[in-house]
């Protein structure tokens, strides 16, 4: 009975979610129950069941008599389906896992690796209860109005490569929020993303080690992106923003997920040329400041003259001594 259960309830799965692409393609355009049916080579009543479970998943379908379904234009709830909609080609059947609700999408795609995750894994979440941000801090990721996502790679790069990806990846996201919405974006060193000088995106990467062979197996990227967030716990209030306003009729949810998702592991393929680190400093908003960083819990001042092909930081001291920094633990920001 239970490899019953489980077969029905995989076909019912997999019809919602051709339902759901079918509808994401038509977005705001009805197309009937019996055309679904028969595109889909379903029964009628399996598409009435397929539209009501999305009803329950927070998807705004209405049903018109005689014009059939239609998903509103307005509708920016996360699915892999939609996402899969601007995904390149090569990229289209990636797994992509959406949660409504999820601790941390970085930790999911942990567990996810023990359990044999494929390279270019996605787990998205429409909202986050304990979202890690770096050095231990939470990222405030509340529902429906970012994106909070995680892509595992498996890249097989050199130790020396496989810090770039942190840069990278701020890149992806830098050229994504330019390509979808027309606003320019600025990278604080070394992966935070700036908007009128508010932070709306903040980027955790961490590696999953192989302890037989001391090398890196795993990458997960993680990355917070305040898309529409509006009201900020005390503490960042005065520091957070978002790209645009809650109030503002944007709905680019899954696509914008898709082009950073594009940019990833476009950037990734050709990682090694470091072609991307140009477009990186182009974004900097510290070089030619003056900027304090803290390393080894001391805090220091100089001026940040340029980021190396490795996409370490160089700070000179008014002494003239040249500070190269790498590390994920120091933290820079404009002098006052």
């Amino acid at each position: 009975m239970s490899k019953i259960f489980f077969k029905n309830r995989g076909v019912i799965l997999s019809v919602k979610n051709d339902v759901l692409h079918m509808l994401e393609q038509n977005k705001g355009a009805n197309i009937s129950g019996q055309e679904l049916a028969e595109k889909l080579g379903v029964s009628r009543t399996a598409v009435w069941k397929a539209i009501n479970a999305l009803k329950e998943d927070g998807f705004f379908i209405e049903g018109v008599s005689n014009k059939g379904y239609s998903l509103a234009a307005s509708s920016d709830l996360l699915s892999a389906e939609g996402i899969r909609l601007y995904l390149s080609d090569e990229y289209k059947e990636i797994p992509i896992k959406v949660y409504k609700s999820i601790n941390s999408t970085n930790t999911e795609a942990k567990i996810m690796i023990m359990n044999n995750a494929g390279h270019a894994t996605v787990i998205l979440a429409e909202e986050q209860l304990s979202g890690k941000g770096r050095m231990g801090r939470n990222f405030y990721s509340p529902s429906e109005s970012g994106i909070y996502m995680s892509i595992i790679l498996k890249p097989r790069l050199n130790m020396g490569d496989s810090v770039l990806i942190t840069t990278a990846a701020a890149v992806a996201v830098s050229l994504a929020i330019e390509k979808i919405t027309g606003i320019v974006t600025q990278i604080k060193w070394v992966n935070d993303i700036y908007l009128n000088d508010r932070k709306i995106c903040g980027i955790l990467t961490e590696a999953v080690t192989d302890m037989e062979s001391g090398t890196i197996s795993s990458i997960v990227v993680g990355i917070g992106l305040n898309v529409k967030t509006e009201a900020f716990p005390d503490d960042i209030g005065g520091t957070a923003g978002s790209i645009f306003k809650m109030n503002e009729n944007k709905f680019i949810r899954n696509q914008l997920s898709a082009e950073i998702i594009n940019n990833i592991m476009s950037i990734l393929n050709n990682i090694s040329s470091r072609d991307f680190i140009e477009a990186y400093k182009e974004r900097s908003m510290i070089l030619g400041e003056r900027v304090r960083y803290c390393k080894d819990n001391q805090w220091f001042e100089g001026y940040a003259q340029d980021i190396d092909h490795n996409g370490a930081l160089i700070v000179f001291h008014d002494d003239g001594h040249k500070e190269i920094l790498n590390s994920g633990e120091i933290t820079v920001r404009r002098s006052l």
